[in-house]
């Protein structure tokens, strides 16, 4: 059985992070960082693709973290578009580890926040990396290399990063990529089976 989810502020560098923890659903395993999508277009740590990601993190053991990032909901700070937003998820990286130990770290996200979660992972070792709907070729800056056992989980017609945009950087990494087809960038009407692919596949 699940229990409960709090809220809590973190101290992040340039203001505290409001953040949603998600205990482990049993046993705990080990703790993960969830980042939430762009938050010029809505994203928080309510949304429902990580939301979703968490709860089944947590049925495999993780302690989820769900961090609003800078400048989103009551966190301080303003939107850095995925720059400022690395130095937020290892401050509540660094804070888990204070709760709980040298547990195995897990970073995910969804969208933007994949973008986030890929680049904290170039900075800091982790031990598992979840991207659902990178935002792969949306800024500036590039989505970095991701380790070989990263799980990608794509929609076949995701109408917001185009599934080609995903191939194109995975490819030169032989990097496999798990295609939900006819899904949409929100996963809108396959979040069981998101779940269910994140359990089986983890």
């Amino acid at each position: 059985m699940l229990k409960a989810m709090q809220k809590i502020d973190i101290a992040g560098p340039v203001g505290a992070l409001e953040t949603i923890v998600i205990p482990a659903a049993g046993e705990q395993t080990g703790i993960a960082v969830v980042c939430h999508p762009n938050p010029t277009q809505g994203g928080t740590n309510t949304n429902k693709v990580i939301q979703t990601a968490a709860k089944a993190l947590s049925q495999l053991g993780y302690t989820c973290y769900l961090p609003n990032l800078r400048g989103v909901g009551s966190s301080g700070g303003s939107h850095d578009h995925g720059i400022g937003e690395v130095d937020d998820v290892i401050a509540v990286v660094d804070y888990a580890r204070q709760q709980h130990g040298a547990l195995p770290l897990a970073l995910a996200g969804f969208s933007f926040g994949g973008f986030v979660a890929a680049r904290t992972r170039a900075r800091i070792d982790a031990d598992k990396l979840l991207l659902m709907g990178p935002a792969v070729g949306k800024y500036e800056i590039p989505t970095p290399e991701v380790p070989a056992d990263t799980l990608v989980i794509h929609g076949e017609a995701d109408e917001v990063v185009p599934l080609e945009n995903v191939m194109v950087w995975a490819r030169p990494q032989h990097l496999p990529v798990i295609v939900l087809p006819e899904a949409g960038h929100f996963f809108h009407g396959r979040l069981v089976q998101l779940a269910g692919l994140i359990k089986r596949c983890w």
